[in-house]
């Protein structure tokens, strides 16, 4: 199981969710957990770095209706080795790629 920490912005933004596009973003967690011990993304998550950025990804969360879900993610020290670490940076609609 990977370990992970949240930014202040991610949990100011997350704190701006509404209660389905959490529960979404816990479902695709899910997804990205299964697939960080694999060492691949499946497509769905859209996983790909930010650019301009060097080392901040962004995965896709939800595509429905309206704008499509994001967050963008760096991976920080392993905290357990042989573990990945996952800093959680923000979360959003595509506006957050403005300062990810």
């Amino acid at each position: 199981m990977p370990t992970y920490e949240v930014l202040p912005r991610f949990t100011a933004d997350l704190d701006r969710l509404t209660p389905e596009q959490r529960r979404r973003f816990r479902c695709t967690v899910a997804a990205f957990v299964e697939d960080l011990r694999t060492g691949s993304f499946r497509a769905g998550l859209r996983v790909k770095r930010v650019q301009r950025t060097f080392g901040v990804y962004e995965l896709t969360w939800s595509m429905g209706t309206g704008p499509a879900g994001r967050a963008t993610w760096e991976f920080g020290p392993e905290r357990c080795p042989g573990t990945p670490h996952i800093i959680w940076r923000r979360i959003g609609t595509h506006d957050i790629l403005t300062g990810p």
